[in-house]
């Protein structure tokens, strides 16, 4: 249950980062061409922006509750499960960031999902445990 509960908040808050810093790094952009020289001005204009803030400290919240779960599980059922995330951020890309999604996104996004069910179905086994390589070994 611990498991589950760590891999949502981890993919919502992987998420909701993921939609602040791309909303940060668009509005850096669009407040002018800036070519390379101007590094510092980036620089500057990204540690001055709140949203890309958010975005980065819900990436680190993300990163934490993940390694948070590979200390219990294993990482062929974390990585799977967590790869769920990307289907979101594809459904928030289009309803937040009003990106044209076309179908073979959606269609590669929703195989992904069929990946996820089949690795959360398996469910997660706790490192080391004997049970979980007995279990492993014999194919259950």
């Amino acid at each position: 249950m611990k498991t589950a509960v760590v891999l949502s908040l981890a993919i919502v808050a992987q998420v909701a980062g993921n939609v602040y810093l791309s909303k940060g790094m668009r509005e850096m952009a669009s407040a002018g061409q800036i070519s390379g020289d101007d590094l510092p001005l980036i620089l500057l204009r990204g540690i001055e922006s709140p949203t890309i803030w958010i975005g980065t400290a819900l990436l680190l919240a993300f990163f934490l509750l993940y390694a948070a779960a590979l200390s219990w599980a294993d990482l062929s059922f974390v990585l799977p499960a967590t790869a769920f995330g990307y289907v979101v951020n594809v459904a928030c890309g289009y309803y937040f960031l009003n990106e044209a999604v076309r179908p073979a996104r959606w269609t590669g996004a929703a195989l992904i999902s069929i990946g996820v069910f089949f690795v959360a179905r398996s469910g997660p086994l706790e490192l080391g445990s004997e049970k979980a390589v007995k279990a492993d070994r014999s194919g259950q």
